[in-house]
């Protein structure tokens, strides 16, 4: 659909708030609803019957495909009208009726990254912060203030926990139930979810030289391949290890607090 709307051509059905900002080159297509408070990037392309509500900022060549609703308000009890925002970088792609709603007064803004993937029927709720590079299969449902980082993948239909962490570069495998952390550079599966070792083929595709996955493998079976504690693994990991910024970050992950890491 969006292939058949010119670059430019605003449709005559579309609704446009005059306090919209439209960059150049960008084409909106029909029945389209373009709220107050929206900047759109040049390139952009916004699909049939698309709703843009209020409070949202699209970068450069983005692509918002039918039916998709972004920058409503949050389904949050909490919410009391305060003002919050969604941001989008640039060249993401949002497919067939997604939702994405803003942020509350806790963060607010809801954040994508730049050149990130969410497929059809995707939610992405108030305040979730999601990385660069991001791919959200099918029908991946998020609770409010969930964190992904860079080059994530999420198979189809899993569910997300509020204020759970998906880590840079970790696959999660498709209709799990994500209620805890889930480590960078690792392979996620199932309900309950369970670790399933390093991202091995994703690291390796992503240009992770052999000395650091090696060493990412030895920190992986130090934390949840041991008889340690988190303590006394992360102690032994340490001292053990080559300190690359990757290992570094594997274990600064681990120990900071959040809702407990998947094993």
């Amino acid at each position: 659909m969006l292939e058949t709307i010119p670059p430019g051509e605003i449709h005559a059905t579309a609704v446009v708030d005059p306090g919209a900002e439209i960059g150049i080159d960008v084409s909106i297509g029909a029945y389209a609803v373009i709220g107050p408070r929206v900047v759109i990037g040049a390139g952009t392309r916004i699909g049939p019957h698309a709703v843009l509500h209020q409070n949202t900022i699209l970068g450069e060549q983005c692509a918002i495909h039918q039916g998709a609703s972004l920058g409503n308000d949050p389904q949050d009890l909490k919410f009391d009208g305060e003002h919050s925002e969604l941001h989008v970088g640039a060249r993401t792609v949002i497919r067939e009726f997604c939702t994405i709603n803003r942020g509350t007064s806790a963060n607010g803004k809801t954040e994508i990254g730049s050149d990130c993937l969410l497929m059809a029927y995707s939610h992405v709720a108030h305040d979730c912060v999601i990385g660069d590079r991001v791919v959200i299969a099918n029908a991946v449902n998020m609770g409010g203030h969930v964190e992904i980082g860079d080059w994530v993948v999420i198979g189809g239909m899993t569910a997300i926990h509020q204020f759970a962490r998906i880590g840079a570069h970790a696959f999660v495998g498709g209709m799990s139930s994500v209620r805890k952390d889930v480590p960078p550079f690792v392979k996620a599966s199932g309900s309950p979810l369970k670790l399933y070792g390093l991202n091995t083929v994703g690291l390796q595709r992503r240009g992770f030289t052999e000395p650091v996955r090696r060493e990412l493998k030895r920190a992986y079976r130090i934390m949840f391949a041991s008889d340690l504690n988190v303590a006394q693994a992360l102690e032994r990991a340490r001292s053990e290890l080559q300190q690359f910024p990757e290992v570094q970050h594997f274990l600064a992950f681990i120990e900071a607090e959040g809702r407990g890491v998947t094993i």
